[in-house]
């Protein structure tokens, strides 16, 4: 990253308070092995943090991923978070999501690799007008999630986001540890020793199922006693961690061009990932700031943000130290737990 200085700093990364389309170019090119990001969602109601109204929506984030392209390494990712929305004064669904990925790709050259869906289990019903009033349309419980990349063959390991056997997969397993014949399924798959191995683990679905439901963790205790402003739209960390670990390897680097409270960055420094995050509003990267300061006490947080506020650059403990010679340094337990992946908190 080119001069200036990021606005606060740990042990893997910067936090960079400023317009991404303008921090963008100060990306060195080829540079970035992932970009994971969630923009501001076309909603039809204006947002306190800010949202892009539907007309102008695949033209105005056309314009971030046209420079992303450039700053991508070649076997570099970039993966978008993409809530649905519904017409003004219908329930009839925008089009945005597919006229992004036709747009990305017919005229930006970026490929598809696949979608994703994040299913929040814990989201409201909404929009309310539709399904909670006039009860026409089921609750809309799923973002989209678009894995784009720079070319046809991006860096992916999904044997590092395995998911645990189910209670059924584990039985079939021993079941045929002690079966020496071939075994041929009601479907007509034969279940030999071979395709019944134990790999560790369930290769995932696309259908990422994690409740948004953290209301009490460390960050936001932070930021609820010093009375600080957060923003009101966050991500949970097993979301960003699933693709940082699929697709990138350690010491990678990670890009969130809206980074609101930088959950990614968190993700990313917990996984040894290095990391860059842009946002425009310096309140929300003050509060961010909180997350990586874990040794802190309150009085040190408080100097610590309004020091942010006030435009000072900032170093910050308490996340794990950068290695001084390759691996072996202490790192919390979503770290340690290398190849399984679970939608549950680990730390």
């Amino acid at each position: 990253m080119k001069s200036p200085r990021p606005l606060s700093s740990t042990a893997y990364g910067q936090a960079w308070c400023g317009n991404s389309l303008e921090l963008i170019d100060r990306l060195d090119d080829e540079s970035v092995n992932l970009v994971m990001t969630s923009p501001p969602f076309p909603l039809l109601r204006p947002k306190a943090y800010g949202n892009e109204d539907q007309s102008g929506y695949v033209d105005w984030l056309a314009g971030f991923a046209e420079k992303i392209m450039p700053k991508l390494a070649t076997d570099g990712s970039f993966v978008i978070d993409l809530g649905g929305a519904c017409q003004r004064g219908t329930p009839s669904r925008s089009l945005h999501i597919y006229k992004v990925v036709l747009r990305l790709c017919e005229d930006l050259g970026y490929h598809l690799c696949q979608e994703f869906y994040w299913h929040n289990t814990a989201k409201l019903p909404s929009p309310i007008e539709w399904v909670n009033k006039r009860k026409i349309r089921a609750k809309d419980a799923v973002n989209t999630i678009l894995w784009l990349s720079k070319s046809p063959w991006p860096k992916a390991n999904v044997r590092n986001v395995l998911t645990p056997y189910s209670e059924r997969m584990r039985k079939l397993l021993a079941e045929t540890d002690t079966r020496s014949e071939e075994a041929v399924r009601p479907s007509g798959h034969s279940m030999t020793r071979t395709i019944a191995r134990d790999n560790g683990g369930a290769i995932p679905s696309n259908v990422l199922e994690i409740p948004n439901t953290s209301s009490n963790d460390a960050y936001l205790r932070r930021c609820k006693r010093l009375g600080v402003i957060l923003h009101p739209a966050r991500y949970p960390r097993l979301f960003p961690e699933f693709f940082i670990r699929m697709l990138t390897a350690p010491d990678d680097l990670v890009v969130d061009i809206f980074a609101r409270s930088n959950t990614t960055g968190e993700a990313a420094e917990r996984l040894q990932r290095r990391w860059i995050s842009f946002e425009m509003n310096r309140e929300y990267v003050a509060s961010s700031a909180l997350r990586f300061s874990a040794d802190a006490c309150d009085d040190e947080l408080r100097s610590s943000y309004m020091a942010l506020l006030e435009a000072s650059e900032l170093a910050l403990t308490g996340m794990p130290s950068a290695p001084a010679d390759g691996p072996g340094v202490d790192l919390p337990e979503i770290v340690q737990s290398e190849r399984i992946w679970s939608a549950s908190p680990l730390a």
